[in-house]
Protein backbone atom coordinates (compact mmCIF):
# COMPACT_ATOMS: atom_id res chain seq x y z
CA UNK A 1 0.00 0.00 0.00
CA UNK A 2 1.25 3.30 -0.83
CA UNK A 3 0.84 6.81 0.75
CA UNK A 4 -2.92 7.75 1.50
CA UNK A 5 -2.38 11.10 1.59
CA UNK A 6 -3.12 13.43 4.47
CA UNK A 7 -4.81 11.45 7.65
CA UNK A 8 -6.14 12.96 11.21
CA UNK A 9 -6.62 11.56 14.03
CA UNK A 10 -9.61 13.03 16.45
CA UNK A 11 -9.15 12.74 20.06
CA UNK A 12 -6.03 11.33 19.62
CA UNK A 13 -4.63 10.88 23.30
CA UNK A 14 -7.20 9.09 24.37
CA UNK A 15 -7.15 5.89 25.03
CA UNK A 16 -8.62 4.70 21.56
CA UNK A 17 -7.07 7.52 19.34
CA UNK A 18 -3.53 6.33 21.04
CA UNK A 19 -4.16 3.03 19.90
CA UNK A 20 -5.15 4.03 15.75
CA UNK A 21 -1.68 5.80 16.41
CA UNK A 22 0.12 3.00 17.25
CA UNK A 23 -1.80 0.55 14.30
CA UNK A 24 -0.82 3.08 11.86
CA UNK A 25 3.10 1.91 12.81
CA UNK A 26 1.94 -1.38 13.52
CA UNK A 27 0.55 -2.00 10.31
CA UNK A 28 2.97 -0.10 8.21
CA UNK A 29 0.52 2.35 6.93
CA UNK A 30 2.39 5.42 5.36
CA UNK A 31 0.40 8.72 5.04
CA UNK A 32 2.15 11.88 3.39
CA UNK A 33 0.85 13.76 6.41
CA UNK A 34 -0.48 12.94 9.85
CA UNK A 35 -2.20 15.18 12.10
CA UNK A 36 -3.41 14.41 15.67
CA UNK A 37 -6.15 16.49 17.31
CA UNK A 38 -7.39 17.01 20.70
CA UNK A 39 -9.20 19.65 22.59
CA UNK A 40 -6.98 22.62 23.53
CA UNK A 41 -5.64 21.45 27.24
CA UNK A 42 -4.27 18.54 25.39
CA UNK A 43 -2.07 20.94 22.39
CA UNK A 44 1.41 20.60 22.68
CA UNK A 45 1.79 17.28 23.99
CA UNK A 46 3.94 15.17 21.70
CA UNK A 47 2.87 11.60 20.76
CA UNK A 48 5.32 9.20 19.00
CA UNK A 49 4.41 7.67 15.28
CA UNK A 50 6.83 5.43 14.07
CA UNK A 51 10.44 6.92 14.40
CA UNK A 52 8.68 10.52 14.19
CA UNK A 53 7.52 12.81 17.06
CA UNK A 54 3.86 14.52 16.36
CA UNK A 55 2.86 17.45 18.34
CA UNK A 56 -0.90 17.42 19.05
CA UNK A 57 -2.49 20.51 17.47
CA UNK A 58 -6.11 21.83 19.03
CA UNK A 59 -9.40 20.87 16.97
CA UNK A 60 -10.93 23.78 15.85
CA UNK A 61 -13.59 24.47 12.35
CA UNK A 62 -10.09 24.84 10.03
CA UNK A 63 -8.95 21.60 11.22
CA UNK A 64 -9.70 19.84 8.10
CA UNK A 65 -8.77 22.12 5.23
CA UNK A 66 -6.51 19.52 3.12
CA UNK A 67 -7.39 16.27 5.39
CA UNK A 68 -8.27 13.57 2.80
CA UNK A 69 -9.30 11.00 5.78
CA UNK A 70 -10.37 11.96 8.93
CA UNK A 71 -10.91 9.19 12.38
CA UNK A 72 -12.63 10.37 15.19
CA UNK A 73 -12.61 8.54 18.50
CA UNK A 74 -13.82 11.76 20.49
CA UNK A 75 -17.01 11.29 21.46
CA UNK A 76 -20.08 11.91 20.45
CA UNK A 77 -20.60 15.95 21.27
CA UNK A 78 -17.24 16.63 19.50
CA UNK A 79 -18.28 14.03 16.39
CA UNK A 80 -21.82 16.12 15.72
CA UNK A 81 -20.07 19.38 15.92
CA UNK A 82 -17.13 18.64 13.85
CA UNK A 83 -17.88 15.84 11.84
CA UNK A 84 -20.41 17.83 9.30
CA UNK A 85 -17.53 20.20 9.08
CA UNK A 86 -14.69 17.58 7.92
CA UNK A 87 -17.03 16.31 5.31
CA UNK A 88 -18.17 20.26 4.04
CA UNK A 89 -14.09 20.31 3.60
CA UNK A 90 -14.12 17.58 1.71
CA UNK A 91 -12.82 14.91 4.03
CA UNK A 92 -13.75 11.16 4.25
CA UNK A 93 -14.92 10.54 7.94
CA UNK A 94 -14.23 7.59 9.76
CA UNK A 95 -16.16 8.34 12.91
CA UNK A 96 -16.19 6.08 16.70
CA UNK A 97 -18.86 7.63 18.35
CA UNK A 98 -22.84 6.83 18.11
CA UNK A 99 -23.69 10.07 16.79
CA UNK A 100 -24.37 8.59 12.42
CA UNK A 101 -24.47 4.83 13.13
CA UNK A 102 -28.28 4.43 12.59
CA UNK A 103 -28.45 7.39 9.91
CA UNK A 104 -29.83 5.71 6.43
CA UNK A 105 -27.02 7.12 4.71
CA UNK A 106 -24.26 6.11 6.62
CA UNK A 107 -22.76 2.73 6.13
CA UNK A 108 -22.10 1.37 9.57
CA UNK A 109 -19.26 -1.09 8.74
CA UNK A 110 -17.20 -3.98 10.33
CA UNK A 111 -14.40 -4.97 8.05
CA UNK A 112 -15.00 -9.01 8.01
CA UNK A 113 -18.71 -8.30 7.18
CA UNK A 114 -20.00 -5.90 4.93
CA UNK A 115 -16.77 -3.96 3.74
CA UNK A 116 -18.70 -3.53 0.31
CA UNK A 117 -21.01 -1.33 1.74
CA UNK A 118 -18.62 1.35 1.98
CA UNK A 119 -18.76 1.66 -1.71
CA UNK A 120 -22.01 3.53 -1.15
CA UNK A 121 -20.51 6.27 1.24
CA UNK A 122 -21.47 10.02 1.36
CA UNK A 123 -18.17 11.02 3.02
CA UNK A 124 -19.29 9.63 6.78
CA UNK A 125 -18.72 5.91 8.10
CA UNK A 126 -19.88 4.95 11.18
CA UNK A 127 -17.53 2.24 13.44
CA UNK A 128 -20.00 -0.05 15.34
CA UNK A 129 -20.41 -0.41 18.84
CA UNK A 130 -17.56 -2.57 20.58
CA UNK A 131 -19.71 -4.84 21.95
CA UNK A 132 -21.32 -5.36 18.29
CA UNK A 133 -18.46 -5.41 16.40
CA UNK A 134 -16.90 -8.18 19.12
CA UNK A 135 -20.17 -10.67 19.05
CA UNK A 136 -20.61 -10.38 15.41
CA UNK A 137 -17.37 -11.38 14.71
CA UNK A 138 -18.24 -14.64 15.57
CA UNK A 139 -22.12 -14.51 14.77
CA UNK A 140 -21.48 -13.51 11.35
CA UNK A 141 -19.29 -16.37 10.11
CA UNK A 142 -22.17 -19.23 11.24
CA UNK A 143 -24.88 -16.79 9.94
CA UNK A 144 -23.32 -16.69 6.58
CA UNK A 145 -23.88 -20.66 6.33
CA UNK A 146 -26.69 -21.09 8.64
CA UNK A 147 -29.19 -18.23 9.09
CA UNK A 148 -29.76 -17.40 12.32
CA UNK A 149 -33.32 -16.62 13.40
CA UNK A 150 -32.31 -15.82 16.85
CA UNK A 151 -29.33 -13.89 19.39
CA UNK A 152 -29.77 -13.41 22.98
CA UNK A 153 -26.05 -12.06 24.42
CA UNK A 154 -25.07 -10.91 27.79
CA UNK A 155 -22.18 -9.46 28.59
CA UNK A 156 -18.76 -8.55 31.04
CA UNK A 157 -17.39 -4.89 29.53
CA UNK A 158 -14.28 -3.84 30.55
CA UNK A 159 -13.40 -0.10 32.11
CA UNK A 160 -11.66 0.21 28.74
CA UNK A 161 -15.46 1.01 27.33
CA UNK A 162 -15.64 3.78 29.16
CA UNK A 163 -12.20 5.49 27.82
CA UNK A 164 -8.48 5.92 29.36
CA UNK A 165 -10.35 7.71 32.40
CA UNK A 166 -12.27 4.93 33.55
CA UNK A 167 -9.31 2.65 33.37
CA UNK A 168 -7.34 4.76 35.92
CA UNK A 169 -10.42 4.62 38.31
CA UNK A 170 -10.72 0.75 38.16
CA UNK A 171 -6.38 0.70 38.74
CA UNK A 172 -6.95 3.47 41.47
CA UNK A 173 -10.13 1.82 43.31
CA UNK A 174 -8.49 -1.64 43.58
CA UNK A 175 -5.43 -0.16 45.22
CA UNK A 176 -8.13 1.66 47.60
CA UNK A 177 -9.81 -0.98 48.38
CA UNK A 178 -6.69 -3.37 49.21
CA UNK A 179 -5.82 -0.68 51.31
CA UNK A 180 -8.98 -0.43 53.05
CA UNK A 181 -9.46 3.20 51.81
CA UNK A 182 -12.72 4.26 50.96
CA UNK A 183 -13.95 4.45 47.53
CA UNK A 184 -15.54 7.29 45.94
CA UNK A 185 -16.44 6.76 41.54
CA UNK A 186 -16.06 9.79 39.70
CA UNK A 187 -15.45 8.50 36.19
CA UNK A 188 -18.16 5.73 36.52
CA UNK A 189 -21.38 5.74 38.58
CA UNK A 190 -21.12 2.89 40.81
CA UNK A 191 -17.56 1.31 42.36
CA UNK A 192 -15.84 -1.26 39.96
CA UNK A 193 -13.12 -2.58 42.33
CA UNK A 194 -14.38 -6.00 42.88
CA UNK A 195 -17.84 -5.45 41.50
CA UNK A 196 -19.79 -5.25 38.62
CA UNK A 197 -23.33 -3.35 37.44
CA UNK A 198 -25.79 -3.20 34.70
CA UNK A 199 -24.11 -0.65 31.76
CA UNK A 200 -25.13 2.94 33.12
CA UNK A 201 -26.23 4.14 30.15
CA UNK A 202 -29.67 5.80 29.97
CA UNK A 203 -32.89 2.98 29.99
CA UNK A 204 -35.71 3.14 27.69
CA UNK A 205 -39.48 2.39 27.82
CA UNK A 206 -38.89 -1.17 27.10
CA UNK A 207 -36.29 -1.61 30.18
CA UNK A 208 -33.26 -2.06 27.87
CA UNK A 209 -30.72 0.73 27.95
CA UNK A 210 -28.91 2.19 25.34
CA UNK A 211 -26.01 -0.06 25.29
CA UNK A 212 -28.54 -3.27 24.60
CA UNK A 213 -30.19 -0.88 22.09
CA UNK A 214 -27.11 -0.42 20.32
CA UNK A 215 -26.24 -4.44 20.26
CA UNK A 216 -29.76 -5.11 18.92
CA UNK A 217 -30.35 -2.16 16.22
CA UNK A 218 -26.61 -2.17 15.06
CA UNK A 219 -26.32 -5.89 14.29
CA UNK A 220 -29.89 -5.59 12.13
CA UNK A 221 -27.98 -2.91 9.81
CA UNK A 222 -24.67 -4.51 10.05
CA UNK A 223 -26.41 -8.22 8.63
CA UNK A 224 -29.45 -6.26 6.54
CA UNK A 225 -32.26 -8.02 8.50
CA UNK A 226 -34.44 -5.64 9.73
CA UNK A 227 -36.34 -7.54 11.64
CA UNK A 228 -33.63 -10.40 12.99
CA UNK A 229 -35.18 -10.85 16.92
CA UNK A 230 -31.93 -10.26 19.55
CA UNK A 231 -31.99 -9.42 23.13
CA UNK A 232 -29.50 -8.41 25.53
CA UNK A 233 -27.89 -7.61 28.70
CA UNK A 234 -24.90 -5.48 29.13
CA UNK A 235 -22.86 -5.67 33.09
CA UNK A 236 -19.75 -3.70 33.39
CA UNK A 237 -17.20 -5.73 34.96
CA UNK A 238 -13.52 -5.16 36.72
CA UNK A 239 -11.64 -6.16 34.32
CA UNK A 240 -9.40 -3.36 32.80
CA UNK A 241 -9.07 -4.16 28.65
CA UNK A 242 -11.36 -6.73 26.56
CA UNK A 243 -14.86 -7.34 26.68
CA UNK A 244 -16.07 -11.03 27.12
CA UNK A 245 -19.60 -11.64 25.81
CA UNK A 246 -22.12 -15.07 26.07
CA UNK A 247 -23.66 -15.61 22.96
CA UNK A 248 -26.85 -17.68 21.94
CA UNK A 249 -27.83 -18.61 19.01
CA UNK A 250 -30.83 -20.29 16.53
CA UNK A 251 -30.19 -20.97 13.58
CA UNK A 252 -32.48 -21.62 10.92
CA UNK A 253 -31.09 -25.48 10.36
CA UNK A 254 -29.41 -27.84 12.90
CA UNK A 255 -25.82 -26.85 13.29
CA UNK A 256 -23.35 -29.25 15.17
CA UNK A 257 -20.86 -27.52 17.66
CA UNK A 258 -17.87 -29.30 15.38
CA UNK A 259 -19.68 -27.70 12.33
CA UNK A 260 -19.71 -24.32 13.83
CA UNK A 261 -16.08 -24.89 15.02
CA UNK A 262 -15.00 -25.85 11.67
CA UNK A 263 -16.03 -22.43 10.43
CA UNK A 264 -14.81 -20.15 12.66
CA UNK A 265 -11.41 -21.76 12.59
CA UNK A 266 -11.33 -20.18 8.88
CA UNK A 267 -13.17 -17.19 9.90
CA UNK A 268 -10.71 -14.09 9.52
CA UNK A 269 -10.42 -12.25 12.54
CA UNK A 270 -11.47 -15.16 14.63
CA UNK A 271 -9.17 -17.40 16.43
CA UNK A 272 -10.58 -20.85 18.14
CA UNK A 273 -9.82 -21.06 21.88
CA UNK A 274 -11.58 -24.32 23.25
CA UNK A 275 -9.54 -26.87 24.75
CA UNK A 276 -11.84 -29.15 26.90
CA UNK A 277 -9.20 -31.11 28.81
CA UNK A 278 -7.35 -28.29 29.83
CA UNK A 279 -10.33 -26.24 30.56
CA UNK A 280 -9.00 -22.97 28.43
CA UNK A 281 -11.07 -21.14 26.65
CA UNK A 282 -11.07 -16.98 26.07
CA UNK A 283 -9.87 -15.24 28.80
CA UNK A 284 -9.98 -11.13 28.57
CA UNK A 285 -6.14 -11.31 30.05
CA UNK A 286 -5.31 -13.37 26.32
CA UNK A 287 -7.32 -11.74 23.89
CA UNK A 288 -5.68 -7.74 25.15
CA UNK A 289 -3.64 -6.19 22.60
CA UNK A 290 -4.57 -9.09 19.65
CA UNK A 291 -6.42 -8.25 16.38
CA UNK A 292 -8.78 -11.65 16.55
CA UNK A 293 -11.16 -12.21 18.74
CA UNK A 294 -10.95 -15.59 20.76
CA UNK A 295 -14.03 -18.27 20.77
CA UNK A 296 -14.58 -21.38 22.88
CA UNK A 297 -17.35 -22.72 25.03
CA UNK A 298 -18.80 -24.01 21.62
CA UNK A 299 -21.70 -26.22 22.88
CA UNK A 300 -24.60 -27.25 21.84
CA UNK A 301 -27.71 -25.59 23.33
CA UNK A 302 -29.71 -28.60 25.37
CA UNK A 303 -32.63 -26.50 25.77
CA UNK A 304 -33.15 -26.76 21.89
CA UNK A 305 -33.57 -30.50 21.23
CA UNK A 306 -33.97 -29.79 17.63
CA UNK A 307 -30.46 -28.80 17.27
CA UNK A 308 -30.99 -25.48 15.97
CA UNK A 309 -29.08 -23.70 19.09
CA UNK A 310 -25.52 -23.67 19.64
CA UNK A 311 -23.77 -21.54 23.07
CA UNK A 312 -20.61 -19.54 22.29
CA UNK A 313 -18.22 -17.31 24.64
CA UNK A 314 -15.96 -14.29 22.90
CA UNK A 315 -13.47 -12.47 23.93
CA UNK A 316 -12.10 -9.58 21.55
CA UNK A 317 -9.84 -6.41 23.15
CA UNK A 318 -12.48 -3.53 23.23
CA UNK A 319 -9.96 -0.67 22.42
CA UNK A 320 -7.95 -2.68 19.51
CA UNK A 321 -10.72 -4.91 16.94
CA UNK A 322 -13.42 -2.95 18.97
CA UNK A 323 -12.29 0.32 17.52
CA UNK A 324 -9.47 1.39 16.32
CA UNK A 325 -8.37 -1.82 14.34
CA UNK A 326 -11.81 -1.83 12.44
CA UNK A 327 -11.35 1.86 11.99
CA UNK A 328 -7.75 1.38 10.50
CA UNK A 329 -9.18 -1.55 8.26
CA UNK A 330 -12.03 0.91 7.38
CA UNK A 331 -9.78 3.50 6.01
CA UNK A 332 -6.96 0.59 4.49
CA UNK A 333 -9.81 -0.79 2.21
CA UNK A 334 -11.25 3.13 0.99
CA UNK A 335 -7.63 3.26 -0.04
CA UNK A 336 -7.25 -0.39 -1.87
CA UNK A 337 -10.33 -2.15 -1.82
CA UNK A 338 -9.42 -5.87 -1.98
CA UNK A 339 -9.69 -7.37 -5.76
CA UNK A 340 -12.53 -9.86 -6.51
Amino acid sequence: MGNIGHVAVVGATGAVGKEVCTLLEYRSISVDRLTLLASERSAGQIVQVADRAYPIETLTENSFHGVDYAIFSAGGGVSRSFVPLAKAAGCVVIDNSSTFRMDDDVPLIVSEINPHDLDHHQGIIANPNCSTIIMNMVVWPLHRVNPVKRIAVCTYQAASGAGAAAMQELSTQTADVLAGRTVEPKVLSHPIAFNLFSHDTPIGEDGYNQEERKMIQETRKIFHVPDLPITATCVRVPILRAHSESVNLTFTHPMSARQARDILSAAPGVRVVDDVVANRFPMPIDATGLDECLVGRIRQDVSQPNGNGLELFVCGDQIRKGAALNAIQILEYLVKPPRV
